[in-house]
């Protein structure tokens, strides 16, 4: 992601946010309620689209404007909602889960 630009009305989410994340890499973003880490994951998984900047996959510029366009290019994020695992609690934080997933498994294994 190079120069990622994001607002709502008035309110500047993102400004010139370069962020990479190399294959195979788990990652977390940290920084204060407001930072903008929700607004980074959810224009990178096709939520959001943003208002300026690229989004590069393996060199080339991609557009993800859906959920969908992120998975095809296996982005998958896991969201902070304990009540979609209601087997886990907080000693088994998202990290887990998010390593075990691999496209859509989740759903076989839930059921």
């Amino acid at each position: 992601m190079r120069g990622i630009g994001k607002h709502f009305g008035a309110v500047k989410a993102l400004t010139d946010v370069d962020f990479w994340v190399n294959e195979g890499e788990v990652v977390a973003l940290i920084g204060d309620n407001g930072a903008g880490k929700s607004t980074l994951v959810k224009v990178l998984a096709g939520v959001h689209p943003p208002d300026a900047g690229t989004v590069e996959f393996d060199g080339d510029e991609v557009q993800i404007g859906s959920p969908a366009d992120a998975q095809e290019l296996g982005i998958a994020t896991v969201f902070q909602d304990l009540a979609l695992c209601d087997n886990l609690d907080v000693v088994h934080p998202e990290v887990d889960v998010g390593q075990r997933l691999h496209g859509a498994e989740v759903l076989a294994d839930a059921a």
